[in-house]
Protein backbone atom coordinates (compact mmCIF):
# COMPACT_ATOMS: atom_id res chain seq x y z
CA UNK A 1 0.00 0.00 0.00
CA UNK A 2 1.19 3.57 -0.85
CA UNK A 3 1.90 6.03 1.50
CA UNK A 4 -0.21 8.93 2.08
CA UNK A 5 0.91 11.67 3.19
CA UNK A 6 -1.56 14.82 3.68
CA UNK A 7 -0.35 17.99 4.73
CA UNK A 8 -3.05 21.52 5.36
CA UNK A 9 -0.38 24.47 5.00
CA UNK A 10 -0.06 25.53 8.98
CA UNK A 11 -3.02 28.11 9.48
CA UNK A 12 -2.10 32.06 9.09
CA UNK A 13 -2.03 33.73 12.18
CA UNK A 14 -5.44 35.78 12.65
CA UNK A 15 -6.03 38.53 14.36
CA UNK A 16 -6.68 38.90 18.10
CA UNK A 17 -9.71 36.50 18.85
CA UNK A 18 -10.94 38.66 21.15
CA UNK A 19 -10.87 41.48 18.59
CA UNK A 20 -14.57 43.33 18.20
CA UNK A 21 -14.01 42.52 14.82
CA UNK A 22 -14.04 39.18 15.30
CA UNK A 23 -16.12 38.75 17.77
CA UNK A 24 -19.34 41.37 16.74
CA UNK A 25 -22.20 40.01 14.44
CA UNK A 26 -22.82 42.48 11.63
CA UNK A 27 -24.82 45.21 12.95
CA UNK A 28 -28.10 44.13 10.78
CA UNK A 29 -27.18 40.49 11.63
CA UNK A 30 -30.22 38.92 13.58
CA UNK A 31 -28.68 36.66 16.44
CA UNK A 32 -28.86 32.56 15.95
CA UNK A 33 -29.48 31.47 18.97
CA UNK A 34 -31.71 29.09 18.28
CA UNK A 35 -28.95 27.47 15.35
CA UNK A 36 -26.22 27.84 17.75
CA UNK A 37 -27.90 25.84 20.47
CA UNK A 38 -29.11 23.23 18.08
CA UNK A 39 -25.38 22.98 16.90
CA UNK A 40 -24.38 22.16 20.33
CA UNK A 41 -26.67 19.52 20.94
CA UNK A 42 -26.55 18.00 17.31
CA UNK A 43 -22.58 17.77 18.33
CA UNK A 44 -23.46 16.17 21.23
CA UNK A 45 -25.48 13.68 20.05
CA UNK A 46 -23.46 13.28 17.46
CA UNK A 47 -20.30 12.03 19.30
CA UNK A 48 -22.25 10.17 21.87
CA UNK A 49 -22.63 7.11 20.46
CA UNK A 50 -18.55 6.30 20.10
CA UNK A 51 -17.99 8.38 23.25
CA UNK A 52 -19.72 5.23 24.95
CA UNK A 53 -17.55 2.48 22.83
CA UNK A 54 -14.26 4.45 23.83
CA UNK A 55 -15.44 4.71 27.49
CA UNK A 56 -14.98 1.25 27.17
CA UNK A 57 -11.08 1.34 26.32
CA UNK A 58 -10.34 4.73 28.79
CA UNK A 59 -10.42 6.67 25.64
CA UNK A 60 -11.75 10.04 24.76
CA UNK A 61 -12.58 11.82 21.77
CA UNK A 62 -8.63 13.13 21.10
CA UNK A 63 -8.53 9.07 20.34
CA UNK A 64 -10.99 9.05 18.21
CA UNK A 65 -10.30 12.38 16.45
CA UNK A 66 -6.90 10.45 15.72
CA UNK A 67 -8.30 6.91 14.69
CA UNK A 68 -10.37 8.36 12.36
CA UNK A 69 -7.67 10.24 10.50
CA UNK A 70 -4.95 7.75 10.50
CA UNK A 71 -7.96 5.59 8.80
CA UNK A 72 -8.80 7.49 6.18
CA UNK A 73 -5.07 8.78 5.47
CA UNK A 74 -2.81 5.54 6.49
CA UNK A 75 1.04 6.45 6.84
CA UNK A 76 0.05 10.07 7.30
CA UNK A 77 3.41 11.74 9.20
CA UNK A 78 2.88 12.84 12.61
CA UNK A 79 3.37 16.32 11.96
CA UNK A 80 0.23 16.17 9.63
CA UNK A 81 -1.44 14.77 12.21
CA UNK A 82 -0.74 17.51 14.69
CA UNK A 83 -1.78 20.21 11.32
CA UNK A 84 -5.13 18.14 11.01
CA UNK A 85 -5.84 18.13 14.53
CA UNK A 86 -4.29 21.44 15.76
CA UNK A 87 -3.53 20.41 19.60
CA UNK A 88 0.02 20.63 20.80
CA UNK A 89 2.36 18.13 20.22
CA UNK A 90 2.35 16.69 23.84
CA UNK A 91 -0.92 15.91 23.75
CA UNK A 92 -0.84 14.40 20.28
CA UNK A 93 2.13 12.46 22.01
CA UNK A 94 -0.49 10.94 25.08
CA UNK A 95 -2.89 10.24 22.87
CA UNK A 96 -0.47 8.37 20.42
CA UNK A 97 1.42 6.49 22.80
CA UNK A 98 -2.36 4.65 24.02
CA UNK A 99 -3.14 3.90 20.89
CA UNK A 100 0.15 2.62 20.35
CA UNK A 101 0.35 0.71 23.65
CA UNK A 102 -3.09 -1.23 23.23
CA UNK A 103 -2.52 -2.08 20.19
CA UNK A 104 -4.66 0.14 18.00
CA UNK A 105 -2.05 2.49 15.77
CA UNK A 106 1.38 1.33 14.50
CA UNK A 107 4.34 3.93 14.15
CA UNK A 108 6.74 3.02 11.56
CA UNK A 109 9.77 5.27 10.31
CA UNK A 110 9.40 6.78 7.27
CA UNK A 111 11.13 4.88 4.25
CA UNK A 112 13.36 7.94 2.74
CA UNK A 113 13.83 9.82 6.70
CA UNK A 114 13.74 7.46 9.36
CA UNK A 115 13.47 10.05 11.81
CA UNK A 116 9.65 10.81 10.28
CA UNK A 117 7.06 8.32 11.94
CA UNK A 118 4.21 7.70 9.77
CA UNK A 119 1.41 6.18 11.38
CA UNK A 120 -0.87 3.20 10.09
CA UNK A 121 -4.09 1.67 11.85
CA UNK A 122 -3.58 -1.75 12.80
CA UNK A 123 -6.47 -4.47 12.19
CA UNK A 124 -7.62 -3.59 15.68
CA UNK A 125 -7.44 -0.26 14.99
CA UNK A 126 -9.49 -0.13 11.22
CA UNK A 127 -11.87 -2.22 13.04
CA UNK A 128 -12.73 0.52 15.88
CA UNK A 129 -12.80 3.36 13.01
CA UNK A 130 -14.83 1.58 11.30
CA UNK A 131 -17.17 0.90 14.02
CA UNK A 132 -17.06 4.80 14.78
CA UNK A 133 -17.79 5.69 10.95
CA UNK A 134 -21.41 3.28 11.02
CA UNK A 135 -22.45 5.14 14.23
CA UNK A 136 -21.75 8.43 12.90
CA UNK A 137 -23.24 7.15 9.19
CA UNK A 138 -26.83 5.89 10.45
CA UNK A 139 -27.12 9.09 12.41
CA UNK A 140 -25.90 10.95 9.73
CA UNK A 141 -28.33 9.37 7.20
CA UNK A 142 -31.06 9.16 9.22
CA UNK A 143 -31.29 12.90 9.72
CA UNK A 144 -30.38 13.48 5.81
CA UNK A 145 -33.42 11.07 5.50
CA UNK A 146 -36.06 13.40 7.66
CA UNK A 147 -34.34 16.43 5.31
CA UNK A 148 -35.36 15.02 2.15
CA UNK A 149 -34.10 15.28 -1.23
CA UNK A 150 -30.84 17.27 -1.95
CA UNK A 151 -30.19 17.32 2.03
CA UNK A 152 -26.57 15.91 1.32
CA UNK A 153 -25.18 18.16 -0.98
CA UNK A 154 -27.03 20.91 1.33
CA UNK A 155 -25.44 20.09 4.61
CA UNK A 156 -21.75 19.51 2.41
CA UNK A 157 -22.30 23.24 1.64
CA UNK A 158 -23.20 24.70 4.81
CA UNK A 159 -20.63 22.49 6.83
CA UNK A 160 -17.90 24.04 4.54
CA UNK A 161 -19.06 27.94 4.58
CA UNK A 162 -19.13 27.27 8.41
CA UNK A 163 -15.16 26.36 7.84
CA UNK A 164 -12.48 29.46 7.56
CA UNK A 165 -13.08 30.46 4.00
CA UNK A 166 -8.49 29.84 3.70
CA UNK A 167 -8.73 26.44 5.54
CA UNK A 168 -11.81 25.11 2.91
CA UNK A 169 -9.88 24.53 -0.12
CA UNK A 170 -6.98 22.59 1.45
CA UNK A 171 -9.52 20.52 3.67
CA UNK A 172 -11.42 20.03 0.59
CA UNK A 173 -8.58 18.24 -1.20
CA UNK A 174 -7.83 16.49 1.93
CA UNK A 175 -11.14 14.71 1.54
CA UNK A 176 -10.79 13.81 -1.91
CA UNK A 177 -7.37 12.68 -1.36
CA UNK A 178 -8.34 10.20 0.62
CA UNK A 179 -11.33 9.46 -1.11
CA UNK A 180 -9.82 8.55 -4.16
CA UNK A 181 -7.66 6.35 -1.68
CA UNK A 182 -10.31 4.66 -0.53
CA UNK A 183 -11.69 4.09 -3.79
CA UNK A 184 -8.15 2.61 -5.04
CA UNK A 185 -7.73 0.46 -2.25
CA UNK A 186 -11.22 -1.23 -2.41
CA UNK A 187 -12.18 -0.93 -5.93
CA UNK A 188 -11.82 -5.25 -6.82
CA UNK A 189 -9.06 -6.38 -8.71
CA UNK A 190 -9.08 -7.06 -12.38
CA UNK A 191 -6.43 -10.22 -13.42
CA UNK A 192 -5.03 -9.29 -17.19
CA UNK A 193 -6.45 -11.07 -19.98
CA UNK A 194 -4.29 -13.94 -20.99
Amino acid sequence: MADINVSLPSRPAKADPASPARLAPAQDAEPMVDLIELFFFAYRNFVSDPDEVLQGFGFGRAHHRVLHFVNRHPGMRVTDLLDILRITKQSLGRVLRELIDQGFVDSRAGSSDRRQRLLFLTPKGEALAQQFVALQSQRIARALAECGPDSREMARRFLVAMIDPEDRSPIEKLIARADQATEARTAPRTRPAG
